[in-house]
């Protein structure tokens, strides 16, 4: 016994007597070598199907650079100016004015220009977390800006010319239906599913009725419908524009969708959370404002977003009521017999634009929620 409680003294001297440095880990498990052993190369098969893979890349990507920066055309201004074996980028960058800008007149796009730097730095301003008043700069965006954008798009006052909605178009359009659409359909999706899950017959019968309504057809029957039967319903001294009737029907369409988005949220959280409200005395409204809808607004945020990027792509339905958005207007240049045989070029250009919004617009959301801790994970 003794001799055992001799060797515990020597082994806890030498632990106290020497404070052991911190060594680097194994060489084999750090750098990209460790991770390619670890996710690429582990064991024969894993290794197969990634040489399959890499075989798969080299075959689809080589030919597309190839393609589309290498033996690419890109300056000049008309078809001749494709001289390369490649890709025609001159088609896009002759008629970039109009995929932008669509009918609108030369002369007067920088009012364009000014809404589309107004807008940007506003969402700038939301997206980067050090900047100040951010409450006050989410005011002027969602009810100080849309005006603002309204009078410099349609003029008409501050000696303005006057331009048609007819004239809109490209991207421009893609903007103005994705963008009220998103601002209009969230709150009455909200008001929607909160209505539907209401104690009250009336209320909880009409919010089902509505959004089942809109869930049960197809976006281009309702765009279809708000061009040609909603004028029926309207008193005749009422001309409503077929802008305005399609952002009718994209809202009253999306918000449908929101509603039940937002419900899910609203399941998720616990009996408790509204019982605690109430106990401290918060009425209705003021319970689902302060306590509810915030933590359900969260934990929904790829849901909303999820929804808000189908909206954005579709957008290209509109074409079907005579509106041309960035893909119509691509189309209608395909359609000039001096750009004939450049359709690639033209959808490769739309389907990049569609991506880059629908992609930060995806970024953006995961960002928030790490932003918001949704996961209950570590940032």
């Amino acid at each position: 016994m003794s001799i055992e409680k001799t060797s515990i003294e020597k082994t806890l001297s030498r632990v106290t007597e020497k404070m052991i440095d911190s060594r680097p880990a194994p060489s084999d498990s750090i750098g990209a070598v460790a991770w390619l052993r670890a996710n690429l190369f582990a064991g024969p098969i894993n290794t197969l199907f990634t040489l399959f893979a890499l075989y798969l890349v080299y075959l689809l990507v080589v030919p597309s650079l190839q393609w589309a920066l290498i033996d690419a055309s890109w300056s000049g201004t008309s078809r001749e100016d494709c001289t390369g074996e490649g890709a025609c980028w001159v088609f896009i960058s002759a008629r970039l004015d109009q995929f932008i800008y669509g009918f609108y007149p030369s002369e007067e796009t920088w009012r364009v220009d000014i809404v589309f730097a107004v807008f940007a730095a506003l969402i700038a301003w939301q997206a980067i977390p050090k900047l100040p008043a951010k409450g006050w700069v989410a005011i002027v965006s969602l009810a100080v800006f849309p005006f603002i954008a309204y009078f410099l798009l349609h003029g008409g006052s501050f000696g303005l010319e006057i331009v048609g909605t007819h004239e809109w178009g490209g991207l421009m359009l893609t903007l103005v239906l994705a963008v009220v659409g998103i601002v209009a359909a969230l709150p009455l999706g909200i008001l929607l599913a909160l209505g539907r899950r209401s104690e009250m017959p009336i209320v909880k019968s009409i919010c089902v009725v509505f959004i089942e309504f809109w869930r049960g057809v197809p976006l281009i029957t309702v765009l279809f419908m708000a061009s040609v039967m909603l004028p029926l319903f309207v008193p005749g001294e009422v001309n409503l524009d077929k802008l305005v009737r399609a952002l009718i029907g994209i809202t009253l369409f999306q918000s449908a969708y929101m509603a039940e988005v937002v419900r899910g949220g609203l399941q998720a959280i616990p009996k408790g959370q509204t019982e605690a409200g109430m106990a401290l005395g918060l009425g209705y409204w003021r319970n689902m404002g302060l306590i509810v809808l915030p933590q359900a607004l969260k934990l929904m945020i790829p849901g909303i977003v999820n929804t808000f990027i189908a909206l954005f792509k579709d957008t290209s339905l509109v074409l079907i009521i005579g509106l041309f958005d960035l893909l119509a207007i691509v189309q209608a240049g395909l359609a000039d017999p001096k750009w004939l045989g450049y359709s690639i070029e033209g959808y490769a250009f739309v389907a990049l634009v569609f991506w880059v919004f629908c992609f930060s617009m995806s970024r953006y959301s995961q960002y928030l929620e790490r932003l918001l801790h949704t996961g209950h994970k570590k940032r």
